[in-house]
């Protein structure tokens, strides 16, 4: 599924910084094209689902509380 983003891209000293203003995914670049492709790729893997790198243990565990 393809979804658009609109990009802002601004000049910050030697670099080019790309946002998609509808989220919080920012990226940069040395020039004007490498910052929106590299938007392109961080927002990619913004909206990849997330996958364990290890398969966590879970317990039960009990504490006292005190009671209120």
């Amino acid at each position: 599924m393809k979804r658009a983003f609109t990009a802002s891209v601004c000049k910050e000293g030697e670099w080019y910084v790309a946002q998609a203003l509808e989220t919080d995914v920012a990226s940069q670049g040395e020039t004007f094209d490498q910052a929106l492709d590299n938007l392109r790729e961080a927002l990619e893997l913004h909206f990849e689902p997330p996958v364990p790198t290890a398969s966590p243990q879970i317990r039960r565990i009990e504490v006292e509380v005190a009671a209120s």
